[in-house]
């Protein structure tokens, strides 16, 4: 068993219960599809639901961090320096369509800088983590960036904007969280995306870095305003030289 800190495993615990409502929830909203109504009401309540669960969790040891999610936006408690940063269901437009890949993200920031990640897939069973300076995992298995050196037998994901630029081998998943973290376990060689959310993308970036990739520095951005490079080491300046126009 990989030695993880308390705060890691409060994360897991937390993502863990979130998990089941999810879950429950996704049955549903596959009943949903085809009813006139359709499923967006319901997966706001589950967005929030979840949301709830995890900040509630999340509060019970470290009773004084501080919040950043999705949905409520900024929680300040006593302890600002320490700051939850959680997306409750990232890949929610894949959840509204009864598509099974989206996930929990869950990250802490300490003094500005991310320090544990984790990415849960609840569907697929997947629970990526990762811990500043002591690497990143997959259910226990340690985690490598790809080792592909020619961009032409890479596979790189971002969104719309970066699909249509792109004439690389590109997927569009519609979950940054679980783009990042195929990143790390080498199924992706690399993702950018301009203007993303920090919620979308700070467990993986922490993920990238701590399984030898490269991200390009997100702390110059806004919160709401990120453009992110994630890339394996052997490829990270073609594609950085790739993509100096986008």
């Amino acid at each position: 068993m990989i030695s993880i800190s308390s705060n890691l495993n409060i994360m897991i615990k937390a993502a863990e219960k979130a998990s089941k409502s999810i879950i429950r929830d996704f049955g549903e909203v596959e009943k949903l599809q085809v009813s006139k109504k359709g499923p967006k009401d319901f997966v706001t309540k589950t967005d929030k639901n979840v949301e709830k669960i995890l900040i509630e969790e999340l509060s019970k040891i470290k009773k004084n961090y501080s919040f950043l999610s999705e949905e409520v936006g900024k929680i300040n408690n006593k302890d600002r320096e320490n700051i939850w940063i959680i997306d409750p269901i990232d890949g929610t437009t894949n959840f509204l369509h009864g598509i099974p890949h989206f996930a929990i993200s869950i990250a802490l920031q300490s003094n500005k800088e991310i320090v544990s990640g984790l990415i849960f897939d609840p569907i697929k069973d997947e629970m990526y983590y990762s811990e500043k300076d002591k690497g990143a995992f997959l259910n226990n298995q340690r985690l490598r960036v790809s080792k592909k050196s020619s961009l032409d037998d890479c596979l790189f994901s971002s969104n719309h904007e970066g699909v249509k630029f792109s004439n690389l081998n590109m997927r569009y998943s519609g979950s940054a969280a679980l783009d990042l973290a195929y990143v790390a376990s080498g199924r992706f060689d690399g993702y950018f995306h301009n203007k993303i959310n920090l919620w979308d993308i700070a467990a993986g970036a922490l993920m990238v870095k701590e399984s030898g990739g490269i991200v390009n520095d997100i702390n110059k951005f806004s919160i709401n305003n990120i453009d992110i490079r994630a890339f394996s080491g052997a490829i990270n300046d073609k594609m950085l030289e790739n993509l100096k126009n986008f």
